[in-house]
């Protein structure tokens, strides 16, 4: 049982570390600050179903868009659905991009 136990650990352990989940955080936390930084220039926020999660307050609405990427993630995890997680990767790294290009505008970067 113990060795039952431990071997389910050190698979926790690696579907943590692995680099999908790694850049998963990591997209999360640059959708937020650029979401922050485009939201302060003026920028609006493009997807309808976060702008509606924004009515309650920036930092409400964006707390609840992570929480539900993040049950996204780990139900792809616990799925064992590597590709699903690659393709949301993709989506949150092209909604950087877009924060990004929102932001270049609003500043006036061309």
């Amino acid at each position: 049982m113990t060795e039952e136990i431990e071997a389910n650990s050190v698979q926790s352990a690696r579907v943590l570390a692995s680099p999908a989940i790694l850049v998963f955080l990591g997209l999360q936390v640059l959708d937020v600050l650029t979401t922050v930084v485009g939201l302060r220039l003026g920028a609006r926020e493009g997807s309808a179903f976060v702008g509606r999660l924004l009515e309650t307050g920036p930092l409400n609405g964006l707390i609840v868009s992570k929480i539900l990427a993040a049950l996204l993630a780990v139900l792809a995890v616990f799925l064992n659905r590597k590709r699903l997680l690659l393709v949301v990767n993709m989506w949150f790294g092209a909604v950087v991009v877009w924060n990004v290009i929102a932001i270049c505008l609003q500043a006036g970067v061309r």
